[in-house]
């Protein structure tokens, strides 16, 4: 019965993040032909993109108009303010179009449209209506629409996370990856793009027939699901080519490829990277936006995530619970750093985190990995 509990939810998740993903490439592709309304700046100096936004007001409408809106309860990173601002009317409006866009072809992904387009009050509505703040109690969806956002406007990786969360526990992840290659020999993004002009790039981006996935889990499922995007105007048939994806085998830390966050601001490179070597990690690391790294681990294409805060820095939940859901069903490992699994019934952050995170494809690579946080971090400046 628990299975059937939560099937349609996690088909109607995977359906709307495929929606949002269509919605990311539409945005993207624009973004590096006329990028001049796109791309504000929030109040954290972060990118703010019309991609951010819609995402947010489709993925919320859909759940509403699916599941109803007394139903619905939605966790999400952006608010109105910035949008709402009057020097801001240029983005709401792409915004508003970008949203009509996407659910007048919501149908081609199983999902219904609205019955005539919204206008910008009912947008602005959808956005807002994600301002739950979680719990204890209670379901509740949490949705990054892009994670990454740093990534999305260079060109590189980011992720439409949304996972569902109830009484605490996180039991659904759903992980778009639209820039994310079908292979695993293509994996050699990791310093490329940052070497690359944006319009090389960009043909990049648009070039959408080998990239682009989307990765789910039902907690307790002991699977893990990987389902390529479907091309521009075709019809998602489910469950469109879905294939089990499980972590890597490997357990010796010389063969390990261990991922870390690209940007240095919320993150100590230096103490992962002692971490990595008291531990035999020899390869080179790979530094990717987002929770791309979710994907990464869960898929098979590397071994370890580490990730430790600077002082101050408060972990969100929607950074980390579907991709925490993935790998975990994908065969996984994921805790903080004293090795507790992650808290999400504390709200919008991941309070009592202890020190970090560290997520891996086995037992073996993640007991030394603790083993080697306890031993060193006295003498870390953390």
């Amino acid at each position: 019965m628990e299975n059937d509990r939560y099937a349609k939810e996690l088909e109607v998740a995977v359906r709307v993040v495929h929606v949002a993903c269509a919605l990311c490439r539409r945005v993207q592709e624009k973004l590096f032909s006329n990028d001049s309304d796109h791309v504000l700046s929030k109040d954290d100096d972060s990118p703010v993109t019309v991609a951010d936004f819609s995402v947010q007001a489709t993925v919320s409408w859909l759940l509403s108009s699916t599941f109803g809106v007394e139903n619905v309860s939605i966790v999400a990173e952006e608010d109105i303010q910035t949008i709402s601002k009057d020097d801001s009317a240029n983005l709401l409006a792409a915004v508003v179009n970008t949203v009509n866009e996407s659910l007048a072809l919501a149908s081609n992904y199983g999902l219904q449209s609205p019955e005539s387009t919204l206008g910008n009050s009912e947008v602005l509505e959808a956005i807002r209506r994600c301002n739950s703040t979680g719990g204890l109690r209670g379901r509740h969806w949490i949705l990054d629409p892009v994670d990454g956002t740093l990534g999305f406007v260079r060109g590189d990786q980011y992720a439409v996370a949304l996972a569902l969360i109830e009484d605490g526990n996180a039991l659904l992840g759903v992980l778009g990856c639209p820039n994310y290659p079908l292979k695993a020999e293509s994996l050699n993004y990791n310093y490329q793009h940052h070497h690359e002009t944006m319009s090389e790039s960009s043909s990049l981006v648009c070039d959408t027939s080998e990239k682009g996935c989307i990765l789910y889990a039902r907690k307790g499922s002991g699977e893990a699901w990987l389902q390529p995007l479907i091309s521009r105007d075709k019809v998602l048939e489910w469950p469109n080519y879905a294939q089990l994806i499980r972590v890597s085998s490997v357990d010796d830390p010389a063969l390990a490829t261990l991922c870390e966050p690209v940007e240095r601001a919320n993150s100590n490179h230096s103490f992962t990277a002692g971490l990595a070597h008291s531990v035999g990690l020899r390869k080179q690391p790979l530094r990717v936006h987002s929770m791309v790294k979710y994907a990464a681990i869960a898929r098979g294409d590397a071994e370890i995530f580490m990730k430790f805060a600077r002082s101050g820095y408060k972990e969100k939940i929607w950074d980390h619970a579907a991709g925490v859901v993935i790998v975990e069903e994908a065969g996984g490992v994921v805790t903080d750093a004293g090795g507790r699994p992650l808290d999400f019934s504390k709200g919008m952050y991941l309070e009592c985190l202890d020190r970090g995170i560290i997520a891996c494809s086995g037992i073996t690579l993640h007991e030394k990995l603790i083993a080697a946080v306890y031993a060193s971090w006295d003498s870390s400046n953390l």
